[in-house]
């Protein structure tokens, strides 16, 4: 992580300046991590960090989400991994797909859950509506690559799953995801009205896509 990496913009977007990494993330790793039980606390840092609301893109969480106790989490890990599995998903509630956490180290030994991201492999009305791919960082992990390098991860294993195709959305007013899908190789096929609003709408064709998800 040494050098300059492009910066990221409040949503995590590329802003298209160069930044310098400071010292202190020079040696964290960053990973993808399925979500697991054993990081609860440090996930609800995280969620803590956003703020109130279901707006942690690439977590998964529904309105009927109880994840403050050990066993309401338990409950909401249990459904994301049935979710996983095309026979589960529409027993458990929510779309047919994959989550991962975005993790690093936190320089003392733990870990600190940096964001999330989601592959939607299913053919439901939210998946059509909102697209293939959701991701989110934590505010205070932001600008830093996290984003453009988990996406770029995560259209890899779209393709080894066999997409041929993967439809990526974002609000229309969020310009820094935008950016953020942009750089992935991504084409703008225009504005589209959902139920959550007016998202901007792409899509990538991973047959031209290297192993890492990127463009030779």
């Amino acid at each position: 992580m040494n050098g300059p990496y492009e910066s990221e913009g409040p949503n995590g977007g590329v802003t298209g300046q160069a930044c310098v990494i400071p010292d202190r993330y020079r040696h964290r790793v960053h990973e993808l991590i399925k979500p697991t039980a054993s990081l609860h606390g440090a996930w609800l840092e995280a969620r803590d960090e956003w703020g109130p609301g279901l707006h942690e893109d690439g977590f998964g969480l529904l309105a009927s989400d109880e994840t403050d106790s050990p066993e309401g989490f338990a409950t909401w890990l249990a459904r994301l991994a049935a979710q996983g599995d095309p026979a589960g998903a529409g027993r458990h509630g929510g779309t047919t797909g994959v989550h991962w956490w975005i993790v690093e180290d936190d320089g003392a030994g733990g870990v600190r859950v940096q964001g999330g991201i989601a592959l939607r492999y299913g053919d439901d009305d939210y998946a059509r509506q909102f697209g293939h791919v959701g991701f989110g960082v934590r505010p205070s992990a932001r600008r830093r690559g996290l984003a453009t390098r988990a996406l770029g991860r995560v259209l890899g294993e779209a393709r080894a799953l066999g997409l041929d195709r993967v439809v990526l959305t974002c609000r229309a007013d969020n310009t820094a995801s935008a950016r953020t899908i942009a750089g992935a190789g991504a084409v703008f096929d225009g504005v589209r009205d959902t139920a959550h609003g007016p998202v901007r709408r792409y899509h990538v064709d991973l047959g031209g896509l290297g192993s890492a998800g990127r463009r030779p």
